[in-house]
């Protein structure tokens, strides 16, 4: 499948994808949303990708947000018609059982931000900016005002949303936003480091963990841990089940293959 906006790249059991629009800070019009979600479903699809890493093309920003100039008419032109919800932009695409780990530099914000916060892990380097602007501009920063309460507390997540002020790399990692900052230069190496130490273990448990962890925080712990015993008889007999049990006991790494 090919792009106009995004870049994807597979090495390792990892694919990367891309956002292409440097010039514009990677700034999203409506048909970049679109070509996210279905790269990540492409990647989702593809057996040999066990982590998904997303990042920014250029130096200057992982992703300015939605492109304005292109989307505000888009969404105000015309008489106004209500539709039923349908996801059909990145938070589609990021419901995917595979992890997937932010790589942030630069800009990051608004809509940028948004898609940063839905994915299950960030790293960002020192010079990352991050912010969520849209009441400046009269809309809504709605991802990430259901995703902020729950990496931080409720009061630091209204100032970041009711005031659209910037803050730091540094204050994001103060805040439970990103798991850790690194240089510049050692983004792409701290980002690559995370996602092999995952591909090292068994891809099914790896999927049906994530999975329980976003399942289950909505849930009362009893029903959680229904949907766990079922979980459990499963993973115990698939064939990477088998391999981790003989890898332990043979005291060597395990060869998974994801069956």
């Amino acid at each position: 499948m090919s792009y106009e906006f995004v870049l994807l790249e597979r090495k390792d059991k990892v694919g990367y994808l891309t956002l292409n629009r440097p010039d514009k800070l990677n700034a999203m019009p409506r048909k970049m949303y679109q070509e996210t979600s279905r790269a990540l479903l492409e990647l989702e699809a593809d057996e040999q990708v066990w982590v998904v890493i997303v990042r920014g093309a250029g130096d200057r920003a992982f992703s300015a947000g939605a492109d304005l100039s292109l989307l505000h008419g888009a969404l105000t032109s015309g008489p106004f018609q209500w539709e039923p919800f349908r996801p059909q932009r990145f938070d589609m695409g990021l419901q995917i059982a595979k992890p997937v780990i932010a790589a942030i530099h630069g800009f990051c914000l608004a809509g940028g931000m948004e898609l940063a916060l839905s994915c299950d892990m960030r790293i960002a380097s020192e010079d990352a900016m991050f912010g969520a602007p849209e009441v400046r501009w009269s809309v809504l920063h709605g991802f990430g005002a259901l995703v902020l309460p729950r990496l931080t507390s409720l009061g630091n997540a209204m100032e970041i949303l009711l005031t659209g002020d910037r803050f730091s790399a540094a204050d994001a990692y103060r805040l439970g936003i990103v798991n850790k900052v690194v240089k510049r230069q050692e983004l792409a190496a701290a980002a690559d480091d995370l996602a092999a130490r995952i591909c090292r273990n068994g891809p099914i448990a790896v999927r049906m963990t994530k999975e329980l962890v976003l399942r289950g925080r909505e849930l009362p712990l009893n029903d959680g841990l229904r949907i766990y015993r079922e979980y459990n008889k499963l993973i115990h007999i698939t064939e990477d089940a088998v391999e981790g049990s003989k890898a332990w006991e043979e005291r060597r790494p395990a060869n998974y293959k994801g069956r």
